[in-house]
């Protein structure tokens, strides 16, 4: 065996590397406790955070989101009513999706609801009726008689823009109160007839202004019988103004 060990150490060539088939020595691997630390530290983050999300989902409930405008004084109908999950907060008065009905049978808007709006309760009301000075009117409005972009929830003044007397006009102040005739409303001045109105509903047409818009108006009892006379002779012109208080 000796003999057999010399001949292959006699075989193999000086300052040749160890010949295929003879292994390496490796080094000892070198252990990092710092890597190791530090990827334990990243599980339990992560496995923290998604605790705490699941956490937070729990603590979220269904409410009632508007997904078209609502004007004040109108019910709320089923079609514009969708469910959203939000933070439960004892502090804010959402009204659950569970209820959605109920709104849409009993309740009204109390102010202009958008869409977007999460419904709380502060804005809605059980009154059915308008309060007592003021009624709704309806109006057929040509392309220039109102502004592009006139939307439901608007502050609108009435103008009269006839070519004939102002309405309300129409009656002689010496004739005999006791006829039983109709009494007239005194003459509009400056051809306002109402300084400020809400437009409550657009009944389809153009509101870019290129056609017809028949609109729905609530205005004072005093600013009726003017503004329905000049609304039945197509003579009434709409302007937007600020909503009060602004």
């Amino acid at each position: 065996m000796r003999t057999q060990d010399r001949a292959s150490a006699a075989r193999k060539p000086m300052g040749v590397g160890p010949m295929p088939g003879d292994r390496l020595p490796t080094p000892p691997r070198e252990r990092r406790p710092a890597l190791a630390a530090l990827a334990a530290l990243l599980v339990l983050a992560g496995a923290l955070g998604a605790t705490v999300l699941v956490l937070r989902a729990g603590d979220r409930v269904e409410a009632v989101r508007i997904t078209e405008r609502v004007p004040a004084g109108e019910r709320v109908p089923a079609s514009a009513m969708d469910s959203v999950l939000v933070a439960e907060d004892s502090s804010v008065n959402y009204v659950p999706w569970s209820q959605r009905q109920q709104v849409a049978d009993d309740l009204r808007a109390s102010t202009d609801l958008v869409a977007g709006t999460v419904l709380v309760g502060e804005m809605l009301t059980g009154e059915e009726s308008l309060p007592q000075d003021e009624v709704l009117i309806g109006v057929s409005l040509q392309p220039g008689q109102y502004p592009a972009g006139l939307e439901a929830g608007d502050s609108v003044a009435a103008y009269w823009v006839g070519d004939d007397a102002a309405p309300g006009g129409g009656a002689d102040p010496g004739s005999d109160a006791g006829t039983g005739e109709e009494e007239v409303a005194p003459p509009v001045t400056d051809d306002v007839i109402a300084d400020l109105a809400t437009v409550v509903t657009i009944h389809g047409g153009d509101e870019r202004g290129n056609s017809a818009l028949p609109v729905t108006l609530r205005v004072s009892t005093d600013d009726a019988a003017p503004l329905t006379r000049a609304a039945s002779n197509g003579e009434v012109s709409l302007v937007v103004v600020a909503p009060p208080g602004e």
